[in-house]
């Protein structure tokens, strides 16, 4: 039987309990409260669900994720930052790209991008949590990724992209500023060839659980009020030397 989660108190059952099938399946109800939302990410859990369904919490094996020196830029796409055009910021259109990720794409029923959702993370961008990338040509927003950033975990939850690359373009500026920052780990979720091209990779649960447990075991500070600076940097260094490598 699926768990079912009341609003209060925030707890969920172990990671351990998740499902085999649907793959990391772990729990319904509860809320999309930072509380809710902010615990819910340094344990290795995420939100994903439909407008027909409850509040769905996931956690699967293995774990899709990026270390950002594991980057892989083919001729192609190194062409197209050079010449493309593109103009990238950083929380400057954090609700347009959350709204352009919403939106239907080609052989797809619906979203999950719920408007549940979208204001759930929109109050998050607005306490320094979620943040967005985006990428312009022009004055036209033509791709972008969000998700939600504590200390140096980046945990990845949708892209988009209007033109060739442009999504691509978004998470090698992510990337970037994490290496300026030192940021450690993308998390990206589910396994997708897309990402595994980027030089993504799986590695076990477990694993994933470790690292988040070491990297976030400090309370980092948020924004509040002020701009938001391109990658917030970590209190410590202390998982560096920890980071699983991809193979």
């Amino acid at each position: 039987m699926l768990p079912w989660l009341p609003e209060q108190p925030v707890s969920f059952p172990p990671v351990s309990q998740a499902l085999r099938d649907p793959d990391g399946l772990l729990a319904a109800g509860g809320a999309l409260t930072p509380q809710w939302l902010l615990t819910a990410y340094r344990r290795g859990i995420f939100p994903w669900y439909s407008d027909d369904q409850p509040i769905l919490w996931w956690s699967p094996d293995p774990r899709m994720v990026l270390f950002p020196d594991a980057l892989r830029i083919s001729r192609s796409l190194a062409k197209r930052l050079r010449n493309g055009n593109f103009r990238v910021t950083f929380n400057r259109a954090f609700l347009e790209t959350v709204d352009a990720c919403a939106a239907p794409r080609p052989g797809q029923p619906g979203t999950w991008i719920t408007r549940e959702m979208r204001n759930a993370y929109l109050l998050l961008h607005r306490l320094g949590y979620a943040r967005s990338v985006e990428v312009w040509q022009g004055q036209r927003l033509v791709g972008g990724l969000y998700g939600v950033a504590l200390g140096p975990v980046f945990f990845g939850e949708s892209m988009f992209s209007m033109t060739r690359d442009a999504s691509k373009v978004a998470l090698v500026h992510l990337v970037r500023a994490m290496q300026k920052g030192n940021g450690r780990l993308i998390d990206c979720q589910m396994h997708t060839r897309h990402l595994a091209s980027l030089g993504a990779c799986d590695i076990a649960r477990a694993e994933f659980i470790g690292y988040l447990e070491e990297c976030l075991a400090k309370p980092h500070s948020t924004s509040g009020d002020h701009p938001l600076p391109d990658w917030p940097l970590p209190e410590d260094d202390s998982c560096a030397e920890t980071t699983p490598a991809c193979t």
